[in-house]
Formats: structure tokens, sequence, C-alpha cells
């Protein structure tokens, strides 16, 4: 008996539905907790190519959420790791590692080669640059976040607005699971998510879960959702990469006064003077680590006219 036979028996799979997975080639940025869900999912279930994104390494304080990884993996880049474990569960389907982290340069190339891009990163300057480019390419999105107990998994972009549209700016606070914590079940609940997301989009099952949010609040035990397919594009500022700055960019950095300058001839201005710096001709690049003192930044040159801005979140 196939494999597959189980998932070829639920309605709207059939051998055309195992097919159609079979000719797909997904995107996955971050193998992480959510990846690690998402992963051996995607595998399993018979999609012929995933290519695998992250530039970090397996930690032991990654391993109580991050399933896919042994003890004996710390240390390994988790792109390579995360590959070799979809392999050996499944060898019908190719894995491709990249050990690498995805940014506005190199995100086009990897997207167009795609069918469809799972963001697993975790990361809001990756979602925004994925939402961005998605968008642009007509390619699928499925993306989750996930602190604590509680989070989302959505569909965007593909015949659906992007993230953008749903979510047009940033919260007052951004936690990180390394500053707030999380809970390994909680993110694997939301991982199978998108991974039933991916799947159903590749299939062409229906109602589609493009449009789509569903929410998960394992604190207070609570599931929800909502649709989002009459939501509006909203323009915002984007992302770029430190090589996609030109010589008439100016790029200032937010970064604490102590910080050493990472981006050549870049200027080092502290976020409470962006009042009365002098706005220049020409793009202005705002740059930090995370992307959300640039964002912020951007916010108070933009209501003072500031007409052209970019930001950078170099990770470092």
């Amino acid at each position: 008996m196939s494999r597959y036979a189980r998932q070829m028996q639920v309605p709207g799979v059939g051998a055309i539905g195992q097919a159609r997975l079979t000719a797909a080639h997904v995107l996955i940025i971050g193998a992480g907790g959510l990846g690690c869900t998402v992963i051996p999912a995607l595998a399993a279930a018979g999609v012929g190519h995933l290519t695998i994104m992250d530039p970090d390494q397996v930690e032991m304080s990654n391993l109580h959420r991050q399933t896919l990884y042994r003890a004996a993996d710390v240390g390994e880049p988790k792109a390579v790791a995360a590959a070799a474990r979809a392999t050996a569960l499944n060898p019908d389907g190719q894995a491709t590692a990249i050990v690498d982290r995805l940014d506005p340069a190199n995100a086009p190339g990897l997207i167009a080669n795609a069918d469809l891009v799972v963001d697993a990163a975790d990361n809001f300057a990756v979602t925004y640059t994925l939402s961005d480019l998605c968008l642009a390419a007509g390619k699928p999105l499925i993306s989750a976040s996930i602190i604590g107990r509680a989070g989302y998994a959505g569909g965007f972009c593909g015949a659906a607005p992007s993230y953008r549209a749903v979510f047009p700016d940033l919260p007052a606070h951004v936690d990180s699971c390394a500053g707030a914590g999380v809970l390994g079940p909680a993110v694997a609940a939301l991982g199978a998510v998108q991974a039933q997301m991916t799947l159903s989009v590749l299939i062409g099952l229906e109602p589609s879960p493009l449009g789509r949010i569903v929410t998960l609040d394992m604190a207070n035990w609570r599931f929800g959702g909502f649709g989002f397919d009459d939501a509006t594009e909203a323009p915002g500022f984007g992302f770029v990469a430190a090589a996609q700055i030109v010589a008439n960019d100016t790029v200032i950095d937010l970064r604490p006064g102590g910080t050493v300058h990472r981006i050549q001839g870049a200027q080092m201005v502290a976020p409470g003077d962006l009042a009365d710096w002098p706005i220049p001709a020409g793009r202005v690049v705002l740059c930090c680590s995370t992307g959300l003192r640039a964002w912020r930044g951007a916010q108070v040159l933009a209501a003072r006219g500031a007409k052209v801005l970019a930001l950078l979140a170099d990770g470092q």
C-alpha cells in the first residue's frame, strides 16, 4: 500500500492532489520551533522539494521546542540537520539546506523558484520582506508567530491580501522567544496549522486558507480566527539589504552610541535626535539590529516630510 494512501482518501486529495504535492517546491524560512513541525509534516506528506533556510546552529536551549533535533545536533547548522531529517523521513522528496539569513537581496530568487513560501522565522523584518516580495511575485505566503502560549498562523499573498494589508504597523512592543519565553506544544500546534495550510494551498482544497488567520491562545484555552479577504493593501516602509545600498543613499544607524559601525559610511544618530535631524535629499536608509528602531525612526522622519525611506535590519 502506498505511504500516502490514507491522505489520498481525504476528499479533494486523491491521486491528483498527491501528484500536485510531488511536483511542489516549498521554500521554508526558519528551521526553529515552527519549522521543526512544518518540515517533517511536509516531507512526510510527500512534498517533492523543500528548500530550508536558516542561519543559526542548534543550541541546547532550543531542544524543548525544536523536537526535530537531538542533543547530538547541538552546534550543527539547523538547516543542514533539518534537511537531513526530512530526507531520512521520506527519501521520495528532496531537501535543500541554505545556511544563511534571508534578506531583501537574496529573497527574490528563492521566492521565484518556489510554488509557496512558509515563513517560520518568527521575525517581523523577515515577515514584511517576504510579504512584500510574495505579493509582487503572486506567490502564497503561510506565516505564523508565537510568544509564550499564544500566536497565530495565516495565509497571505497569492490570491489574498498581504501581511502588510492586515498589519500595516508594528505593535508598541515586539517580544521574542528569547525575551518572553515559549512553550513547545503551543509552537508545535501553530506549526501544524502552518503545515495544514500549506498542504491545502498546494492541493487546492476549498475553502482556501489564503485570506484567513487562525489564532491560538493556550493561556486561556481559546481558538479563534478571522477572514481578511477585503483588506486593503497599505503603503509602508520597505526593507533593504546592505548590498542594496547605493552611493547617494544616506544611511543612519540608530543603535546606541557605543555600537561599532557595521554599515560602511553610516552616520550614528540617536533615535531621540531624529526630530531635529536635517532631512537630506534622496533615500534615507535607517538601520538597526531587528528593524524596530528603524521602523519607529522612519515614522518620525515621514511625519516631518521625508519622502523616500527604507529600513535595514542587519541582525547584529
